[in-house]
């Protein structure tokens, strides 16, 4: 319970940020060009039957908006006088055109007021990503000094990988590393689906592995055991006090060579132990068969002896131990003002990789990988984690960007496609055109939200 509200208060706090900077961003032009706002909201103030919807709301003295939240936490709206929105308030527009009404102004006006919520999440992303470089500088392994080489999955042998294999790099460049050897960078395995051959050192000797099939982000990244895994020895470098792994009497230094029968020789073998059990407790209805399959057995080395452990795995799934790790990462420190060049080609690559990957969107295992409000929350942190907490806001901040300025009815990149229209022809769509794009645009973005929702249910009760 603790980690699912650390998780959503990270979610909470993040896209409530996003959602009103966006906001902000259209709120400024519209006020830079004397457009009147009559509604600044926070999530959606939905109205049911008398309620208006509004959790809270206040209009300051001889102004023109009234600021509120809404009880709808799926984003936030700006209510811009004489434009057709997602408020639908088409009542607005039969009235006669007043001089502080969007519609009323030039086009290029109206342009950079639909746009502005997409350029500040835009730029708060490349400020997000220059000050954690700033703060915290960029830290990686080099794949290519991760010296025990990588555990590979059948897949990858079959195709010619070997387990202790070093990576190096593939006809498109040297590999740069994941921020951590317990975990691989997704831009690895991006380079290899995209490659021809990958260089590697086998046993000492070069070596180059050809990829003569074609290979998919999405079934290298939803496999387990995955694609490949950094080798990591199956030794414990600390216990947490009052965890299973403590009160069971598990050291600094034991080397677990056996979990339940199995004999295993790295940390990664352990954690597919791990994986086993939390697929078969899917199925379990009672507690004592919960506790059963939670009880592990354990082989462990000790200062030349074998000795067998009994251990209970908590709720978690958790020993509350962490292995022991071979490898320092590099650092790069960047001053103020360096970190922004840095801060800006960092975020340039995350929405380049990012756009490379919805192209496996449109296809049926694609639109099952879809996400919604609960598998973004799932991305954040177990633990409250300023600079990973930071790195995922940038993250969704350049993803909010680039969805809203798609040309889809209902997104500011619809109501730009159309500006675009009247600049280029000099004729303004028809309001009754708008209007029903409107209506469809916000219906497809229903349907999305909906789809994507489902797969969370789905996937939490195990049918996907």
């Amino acid at each position: 319970m603790e980690i699912f509200l650390i998780k959503t208060l990270q979610f909470i706090l993040a896209i409530g940020l996003l959602v009103l900077l966006h906001e902000g961003g259209h709120f400024f032009f519209s006020k830079l060009f004397g457009v009147r706002v009559e509604k600044f909201y926070l999530f959606f103030d939905v109205t049911i039957g008398k309620w208006k919807g509004a959790l809270f709301k206040f209009k300051p003295k001889k102004s023109d908006t009234e600021y509120g939240i809404g009880w709808l936490p799926l984003g936030g709206y700006c209510k811009i006088a004489g434009m057709i929105d997602e408020s639908f308030d088409t009542e607005q527009m039969k009235q006669p055109e007043q001089p502080w009404e969007f519609r009323t102004k030039p086009a290029w006006q109206r342009l950079l007021i639909m746009i502005g919520g997409v350029l500040v999440n835009f730029l708060l992303a490349l400020f997000i990503y220059s000050m954690v470089l700033f703060y915290w500088g960029d830290s990686y392994v080099p794949l290519s000094k991760m010296t025990q080489g990588m555990e590979f999955n059948e897949a990858a042998k079959v195709i010619g990988f070997k387990d202790g294999d070093i990576l190096l790099g593939t006809d498109e460049g040297p590999f740069k590393g994941p921020k951590h050897e317990l975990g691989i960078d997704v831009n690895a395995y991006r380079q290899i689906t995209n490659a021809k051959y990958v260089n590697i050192l086998r046993d000492g000797k070069p070596d180059s592995v050809i990829i003569s099939t074609e290979l998919s982000l999405l079934d290298m990244g939803r496999t387990w055991p995955p694609f490949m895994r950094t080798y990591i020895p199956a030794v414990i470098d600390s216990v947490l006090p009052e965890m299973p792994a403590a009160e069971a009497g598990l050291q600094k230094g034991d080397r677990i060579v056996m979990v339940n029968g199995k004999e295993i020789n790295s940390y990664n073998q352990f954690t597919d132990e791990i994986v086993r059990i939390n697929e078969e407790l899917q199925d379990i209805t009672t507690h004592g068969d919960s506790l059963a399959l939670r009880q592990m057995t354990l082989a462990v080395e000790r200062g030349g002896q074998r000795d067998t452990i009994g251990v209970m795995l908590n709720e978690q799934l958790k020993l509350g131990f962490a292995p022991q790790l071979l490898y320092e990462p590099d650092t790069i420190q960047y001053g103020f003002f360096e970190s922004f060049p840095a801060g800006i080609s960092y975020g340039w690559n995350v929405l380049a990789s990012y756009v490379d990957d919805l192209k496996y969107l449109f296809t049926a295992d694609g639109a099952k990988s879809l996400g919604g409000f609960g598998a973004i929350g799932s991305l954040f942190p177990d633990t409250w984690d300023w600079h990973r907490f930071w790195l995922m806001t940038a993250f969704l901040s350049i993803i909010l960007a680039f969805m809203n300025i798609l040309p889809i009815p209902a997104l500011d990149g619809g109501h730009v496609l159309f500006l675009l229209y009247e600049i280029i022809t000099r004729r303004k769509p028809s309001e009754n055109f708008m209007i029903k794009a409107e209506y469809i645009g916000f219906g497809l973005l229903i349907l999305l939200m909906v789809v994507a929702n489902l797969n969370d249910i789905l996937r939490w009760i195990g049918v996907m």
